[in-house]
């Protein structure tokens, strides 16, 4: 070969190497003016097939991973949608259960409630009919002698039959011993037979806490020489009946008959005598008398706090009434400590006013009475628990059976 024709072979060599290598930039989109930043003398950053490659391997990584991002965004999404759904039922289901809660809880104590107050009643109606029977047994051996002596009022022996211990005890209450007279005030009790031997009865069981329902009436000389002999054998004689039946007033006799003369003991009631305008006044004392009572009948006077004290006012001017009143309290075991007028006579009801202890003190009063408006009126007086004033609805037992 000439030397020539190796030029030319030479020079279409290089020319069609050039020309490759530049339709391979073209095609792949290099740019051969790029260099990369920095010191001049840094060769060119690669450009061509190869970085392409690599920027579209990135390119998918970053797209899988900006995919990956939005799923895991729609799932915290989801789950707190889901959460927040969850705890507003929850929410929803604990106002639900603590509405039913709250409902049973107040049911649970209107129930609890209603069956305590049964219970209350129930008891205290047990109490009340419980004390009534120990009442009734205890004024079965009772029996009030009363020694009439006329205008000059009368005296009165107050009697326990221990059929039990075959004893007989009594106690002497001269008629100028001064006590709350029902209906009549504090004064001298032999004065209260005018008023009737219920009134009697009454103002000697209110004043000695002892109940007596049965008495019988002597001649006023019959009652001293049974208190200075200490014997009824007489007594019981020449007695007038009283309210006694025939089959009582035998049985009684009976008994007192057969009881020795030690086994009776009749003493003085004891008082502090007082002249008062040249008249003779009895002061009954307190505390003797309690020895005697809680000797003879077992009562422990002022320790009883179940004894209710009662004040009553007459509040519709009707004479007496309120001694009527009085004495159905007295029978029924409750202690009456005064009556007098009320500040006017129109009251159009009767009204039941508490003023110490508990309120079920004034409910037994209305009950006994049969009417009454129970008031809650807290005092610092301690004179009486409960005052009564007496009004127009009120009908006293005696008038109750008047057709």
């Amino acid at each position: 070969m000439t030397a020539r024709k190796r030029q030319r072979r030479a020079a279409g060599s290089h020319g069609s190497a050039n020309r490759s290598l530049e339709d391979l930039d073209d095609w792949t989109g290099a740019d051969p003016s790029r260099t990369t930043t920095g010191n001049p003398g840094q060769s060119p950053e690669p450009y061509g097939w190869r970085t392409t490659r690599r920027t579209s391997k990135l390119g998918k990584r970053l797209r899988r991973e900006a995919r990956a991002g939005r799923r895991k965004e729609r799932l915290n999404a989801s789950v707190k949608s889901v959460g927040s759904g969850l705890t507003g039922v929850l929410r929803a289901l604990a106002i639900i259960l603590g509405v039913v809660a709250a409902v049973l809880l107040v049911l649970l104590l209107l129930v609890t409630g209603i069956n305590a107050t049964a219970r209350w009643l129930a008891g205290r109606d047990a109490k009340v009919d419980s004390g009534s029977d120990e009442r009734a047994e205890q004024a079965s051996e009772n029996l009030l002698i009363i020694g009439d002596a006329g205008e000059a009022g009368a005296n009165f022996l107050a009697v326990r039959l221990d059929e039990e211990n075959n004893q007989i005890f009594g106690i002497a209450i001269p008629s100028g011993a001064f006590m709350e007279v029902p209906g009549q005030g504090f004064e001298r009790v032999g004065d209260s037979f005018a008023g009737g031997a219920d009134v009697s009865l009454a103002a000697v069981s209110n004043y000695l806490s002892v109940p007596f329902e049965r008495y019988v009436v002597v001649d006023d000389a019959v009652y001293q020489s049974a208190v200075a002999n200490h014997s009824l054998s007489e007594v019981i004689a020449t007695a007038e009946p009283g309210n006694l039946s025939e089959d009582e007033r035998a049985e009684i006799r009976a008994f007192i008959d057969q009881v020795p003369g030690d086994n009776t003991a009749i003493v003085q009631l004891p008082v502090t005598p007082i002249d008062l305008g040249g008249e003779t006044f009895y002061e009954p004392q307190k505390e003797e008398i309690a020895d005697l009572l809680l000797q003879w009948w077992g009562v422990k006077v002022g320790a009883d706090d179940a004894v209710t004290r009662v004040i009553i006012y007459n509040g519709v001017g009707a004479p007496g009434i309120a001694g009527r009143a009085a004495q159905q309290l007295i029978t029924q075991g409750l202690r009456v400590v005064e009556t007098r007028n009320a500040d006017r006579f129109d009251y159009a009801k009767t009204l039941v006013v508490v003023q110490n202890g508990d309120v079920s003190q004034g409910e037994v009063v209305r009950d006994v009475l049969g009417v009454g408006e129970v008031i809650e009126q807290p005092s610092t007086q301690d004179v009486a628990d409960v005052i009564v004033i007496i009004g127009a609805d009120y009908t006293p037992p005696d008038e109750e059976s008047t057709p």
